[in-house]
Parts: structure tokens; sequence; C-alpha cells
């Protein structure tokens, strides 16, 4: 089978620990990135999730539990008849 080449571009830090990487498990980055390819062409997807989802943190999930529990009534919380009571309430 005939060979081909490509070249890729990336920063020399990456570059540098991605080859620190390979050397450290006895391969050398074309090896690596053959190993890649070939996943990829074997397996019709690339072999890691790709995802814009960002998950919320801890205090996030936190508050969204609780405002589910207030909606489904299972936690209750002080309620006001007017901003001037509320501020009454907060300023004791």
């Amino acid at each position: 089978m005939s060979q081909g080449s490509l070249t890729i571009k990336l920063d020399n830090e990456t570059k540098k620990e991605f080859n620190e990487f390979c050397e450290e498990i006895g391969i050398n980055m074309t090896t690596a990135i053959n190993m890649f390819i070939k996943k990829v062409v074997r397996e019709q997807r690339i072999p890691f999730d790709l995802s814009l989802d960002k998950k919320p943190n801890i205090e996030t999930l936190q508050a969204l539990q609780e405002s589910e529990d207030i909606l489904n009534g299972i936690k209750k919380v002080k309620s006001y008849n007017s901003v001037d009571e509320l501020f009454k309430d907060l300023n004791k």
C-alpha cells in the first residue's frame, strides 16, 4: 500500500507534551496519530465525546433541586404580601 503524508499544526507546548506522552508509553507521535485515524475509520466516529453541553456546578444543581422542591410543595418558603414586609423581615 502506498503511503501519503499529513501535515498538522499545533502549538509547540502541546507538541512537546504529546511527544513526551508518546515516548513514555513507548510509541512515537506518528504511530499515535495513525492509531487515532485507524480507530476513526474502523468505528466511523470520533472515539471520544464531543459536546458543547456544559455541566452545571454543585451550587446550580442544588438551586435547581430546591426550586423543584418548592414547586412540588416539598419545601415550604416564606412569602410576603408586600416589598415593605420583605424588607422589614430582612432588616431584623
